[in-house]
């Protein structure tokens, strides 16, 4: 706002709330109804319309290939990327009882929750930056580190995409970017983007910077019953190019490795 006193005027900033279909429906797997691009693309068609002049995704939701028309100049700083345990029975996910049944159930964080404090399920995993924007923290039982739950790619980051013909809106976006950030989703998803992972196959990317100033990338992908878990790892220079080199790179060598029929 210091950059652009303007921007704090009475009326000049309009939120809207957009459903996605993501958002609406909530009784089926992501990839069976279509996988990716359903909690961004209302949203996107929207700005492209010229309903809206920006739109803010969960960088792990946004699609590799951003759609026409669109620019994504914006990443706020990012949250913390690692994911929150939460039961009302157990401390820690190593504490479930032997033989506990696992399963996938969906909706947003407080669908999440009453589910757990109506007894429906007796743990569940949420992305811990999700319950930090909440002020929901007070739930989380543990968090779980990330040597021992890799994050999904991009998670914890914000993305602000806008027109690619409004310049004017890409300045004020540019202003707000935190390029450490820019720089690990780059990372994060040139190792998706080289992998075309689907809705189905869990894959994780992490790319944070050492105290050397070097970026650290770690990857991995997995069958969707976890009987197969292939990892790898890349060091380079904190830089655009390095580091979309590193995520292209792992993500050909977990391809080579999981051979035809894994993805």
């Amino acid at each position: 706002m210091a950059s652009h006193p303007e921007l704090a005027e009475e009326g000049a900033i309009k939120i809207v709330v957009i459903k996605t279909t993501g958002d609406k429906i909530l009784s089926q797997p992501l990839a069976d109804i279509g996988g990716k691009g359903l909690f961004t693309k209302e949203i996107d068609e929207a700005l492209i319309n010229g309903d809206i002049d920006i739109a803010v995704h969960s960088m792990k939701d946004v699609p590799t290939y951003l759609p026409e028309k669109t620019i994504l100049p914006c990443n706020l700083p990012r949250e913390d990327v690692r994911d929150a345990f939460i039961s009302l029975s157990a401390s820690s996910l190593a504490e479930l009882p032997a033989g506990s049944v696992e399963d996938n159930f969906r909706g947003n964080v407080q669908t999440r929750l009453r589910k757990l404090n109506e007894g429906v399920v007796q743990a569940t995993l949420l992305a811990l930056a999700g319950l930090r924007r909440l002020s929901m923290t007070e739930n989380v039982t543990s968090v779980l580190p990330i040597d021992e739950m890799l994050p999904a790619v991009a998670q914890g980051a914000i993305g602000i995409a806008c027109r690619s013909n409004d310049e004017k809106m890409a300045n004020y976006l540019a202003s707000l970017n935190h390029e450490e950030t820019r720089l690990a989703v780059t990372c994060e998803r040139a190792f998706l983007e080289t992998l075309d992972g689907s809705c189905r196959t869990p894959i994780a990317g992490y790319a944070s910077k050492d105290e050397d100033g070097n970026c650290i990338f770690k990857g991995l992908v997995a069958s969707p019953d976890g009987t197969r878990v292939l990892e790898t790892s890349r060091k380079g220079a904190y830089a655009f190019e390095d580091m979309v080199m590193m995520g292209k790179d792992a993500g050909k060598e977990l391809l080579s490795r999981a051979g035809p029929g894994f993805f």
